[in-house]
């Protein structure tokens, strides 16, 4: 199951603020709904945000987790006040504006000056949202909680993953997420940023099933 976020893909805002613990709400109504009890989860980026929050709030339905390309931390007030201004700036500028703003910092090295192909696909997967939804999910993103002392509770088989060359969850913090949760693995790919699942997809694929099948029965 891939659920289509609200603020991303097809899916509207909805009314009021998008927030981690709405998008959390969302995920858990939709399990619900689905009759899915326990199951495995992953979380890229702001899934991983996500179920941080779903973890504190329904911990029950969690059999294992894959936390990839996130962190815990909250933002500083210098990166809560950069996303803020995006959030105007998109709204002002529009998708593709925000899209040519935020690659950079999504794709590797690599990818951007060698993988055009990959490049033109990320744009394309990304150009689905609006710019209100792109808006709406820069101030989620800003405003989340702080999920550091989170870490500590998980007592669930976990994976780290993350790319060798992502800026906003940097290995350094990859690093230090696993070493949070008791008995987490770590796995990190190479020539892959922020989108290392989008960039590495066999090696992503082959990782997250293998951990699955030994935990996620």
């Amino acid at each position: 199951m891939l659920p289509d976020l609200r603020g991303l893909g097809r899916s509207g805002v909805g009314d009021g603020p998008v927030t981690m613990k709405k998008l959390s709400a969302d995920l858990l109504r939709l399990c619900d709904a689905l009759k899915i009890g326990r199951a495995s989860f992953v979380g890229c980026s702001v899934g991983g945000y996500i179920l941080f929050e779903f973890w504190r709030r329904s911990r029950e339905r969690v059999k294992s987790l894959v936390l990839m390309d996130t962190r815990p931390g909250e933002d500083t007030d210098e990166g809560k006040a950069g996303r803020l201004k995006n959030a105007e700036e998109t709204l002002l500028k529009g998708p593709d504006w925000a899209i040519e703003q935020m690659l950079p910092k999504l794709l590797a090295p690599v990818t951007l000056s060698l993988r055009l192909d990959v490049v033109e696909r990320a744009k394309a997967t990304m150009r689905q949202g609006s710019a209100e939804g792109m808006a709406a999910m820069q101030r989620a993103m800003a405003f989340r909680a702080d999920s550091k002392e989170t870490l500590k509770t998980i007592d669930v088989p976990t994976l780290v993953l993350g790319g060798e060359d992502d800026v906003p969850s940097p290995v350094s913090e990859l690093e230090k997420m696993a070493l949070g949760i008791r008995g987490a693995e770590l796995k990190i790919l190479g020539r892959a940023g922020h989108f290392a699942a989008f960039e590495q997809p066999e090696d992503a694929g082959r990782v997250v099933r293998e951990f699955l099948e030994r935990t996620g029965r």
